[in-house]
């Protein structure tokens, strides 16, 4: 059976792996599993925009779109604690993981929210929003969620990107741009781009 990580219910069978990682200067301790994006090990991707973002200047709460199981949020979360951090995942199996992880660090200032893309977040509006898109899902998922993350923000809020180039940062860039008139590269490693578009 074909099975992605942004399938809602992995059928795969659970394996659970465990480590400790060190985010933003403090130590984590981390579960996931097969079905979930990035089951062995904390990503490049993730890890640079953990350490790139910025929070906003603007008070409100903070989206991890695509929380996987859990390392943006929780990280984001754990120095944010003035903020709420709310985890969407379309994965059922992610999310639970999300929430044992917060739970095993420690973070509290969380909400979990099983969703996709931006249904079961209508009518909420966010400070930032940070995201490592499922590339294998398509551009037009892709896409759509930097949409969705233009009508859900505040005025003045940020939504933070993490995107490889071989994968799609030069029209991620194009669609940016044209729905926020701007788009900033914040970073660049290793082939990734960490981007910022502001909701002005």
């Amino acid at each position: 059976m074909s099975e992605h990580y942004f399938s809602q219910k992995p059928q795969s069978k659970s394996s659970p792996k465990h480590w400790n990682y060190r985010l933003r200067g403090k130590e984590y301790k981390f579960t996931s599993d097969v079905g979930v994006f990035s089951k062995n090990e904390v990503d490049f991707g993730s890890r640079l925009l953990i350490e790139t973002f910025t929070p906003p200047e603007i008070p409100g709460d903070i989206l991890d779109l695509g929380c996987g199981y859990g390392p943006i949020g929780i990280s984001i979360a754990n120095e944010l604690l003035e903020r709420k951090v709310v985890m969407a995942d379309v994965n059922e199996r992610a999310l639970t993981l999300a929430a044992s992880n917060a739970e095993q660090n420690g973070v509290s200032n969380v909400e979990f929210v099983l969703n996709d893309r931006f249904l079961g977040l209508e009518n909420r509006k966010f400070a930032a929003i940070l995201t490592n898109p499922p590339i294998r899902a398509g551009k037009s998922v892709v896409h759509g969620m930097f949409e969705g993350s233009r009508e859900s923000l505040l005025e003045g809020g940020e939504l933070w990107v993490v995107i490889q180039k071989k994968q799609g940062a030069p029209s991620a860039i194009q669609k940016l741009e044209s729905l926020f008139g701007n788009c900033e590269t914040i970073a660049k490693s290793k082939g990734y781009f960490i981007l910022r578009s502001i909701n002005d």
